[in-house]
């Protein structure tokens, strides 16, 4: 491990992949003592782990806390590649896998929850659908997974074929140069936010979206739709309300999922398997724990509460 850009109580570890100058980063604050056993966090679409706060919470709570920045994100992201960018998402299985051996084969946890965030939940609950009956994580926490596209009706079915048909054919073909500022300026310090990120692994209007990329993301949302058997129990915790579509930053960003459909998650949510409980916070941002401090501390409790249950 190597000291990370968070400070001296994080920890970083590159974790070699298949493929010429490929690796995922997996970044470990210990707690003092580890008696709950471990987290592993990963994060969502123009998205690394910064949120400091999150990995005391656990670590206060007898976890050791782990978070992934995957393949070409964050800490990952080398010179020359596509950032963010894959044709299958089934390709991160890889780092997840990864990081649960060093938790628990080398660091010797036997206990594991897994919490993802946005296109993070959505690649978290895939993961744990293949791995089900491998014994590797005990639950899943899901902050505002991805279930779903954000768009109208039409752009769901007909915009959802011609998509796989481009993103085969042509998948760096850019279909959006980012997903505009709101969000961005929601939560970053320099506009109307309280954090601090690094917006060259972050930018405030995400990165652009390509076609390929976003096929892999359709076939995901696809197979989620048609039914998984994630057998632990699993919490999806997602705001109360969406507001999207939103060209200009207004104080309605402030209490809402300016990204997702919170409507999606619970529509969704029973299709990831028999033991999902759907908890909606107010006032939540798209990221709950980036959002003002009392729902950021309602969402936590919530994981708390659901831990201390299993």
């Amino acid at each position: 491990m190597n000291a990370d850009v968070l400070g001296t109580d994080y920890e970083t570890r590159t974790l070699p992949l298949g493929g010429v100058d490929l690796s995922a980063t997996l970044v470990r604050r210990r707690a003092r003592p580890a008696s709950r056993g471990a987290v592993l966090y990963v994060h969502g679409f123009a998205d690394y782990f910064f949120q400091k706060h999150v990995a005391e919470h656990f670590t206060a709570r007898g976890f050791d806390f782990y978070a992934l920045d995957l393949r070409a994100y964050g800490r990952s992201l080398r010179a020359g590649q596509t950032a963010n960018f894959v044709t299958d998402l089934a390709e991160h299985f890889e780092e997840i896998d990864a990081a649960v051996r060093v938790v628990r084969e080398e660091d010797g946890h036997r206990n594991l929850v897994v919490l993802g965030h946005s296109t993070g939940g959505l690649i978290t609950t895939l993961w744990a659908h293949e791995r089900r009956a491998d014994g590797l994580f005990d639950a899943l926490v899901l902050n505002s997974p991805w279930l779903d596209l954000a768009e109208p009706w039409i752009t769901r079915t007909v915009g959802t074929a011609l998509i796989r048909g481009v993103g085969r054919i042509a998948p760096k073909l850019v279909l959006k140069k980012g997903l505009g500022p709101v969000y961005g300026q929601s939560i970053h310090s320099d506009h109307h936010g309280e954090w601090d990120f690094d917006t060259t692994w972050k930018p405030i209007e995400a990165f652009p979206v390509l076609a390929g990329w976003l096929r892999a993301i359709r076939r995901g949302h696809a197979t989620v739709h048609k039914g998984l058997d994630v057998s632990v129990p699993v919490l999806l915790l997602r705001s109360a309300r969406s507001h999207l579509h939103a060209k200009k930053w207004t104080q309605e960003a402030m209490g809402a999922d300016t990204v997702l459909d919170v409507e999606h998650m619970q529509r969704w949510a029973p299709k990831i398997g028999s033991r999902v409980t759907v908890v909606q916070v107010e006032n939540g941002l798209h990221d709950l724990f980036l959002s003002a401090e009392p729902v950021r501390n309602r969402a936590l409790a919530e994981i708390d509460e659901f831990l201390d249950s299993i």
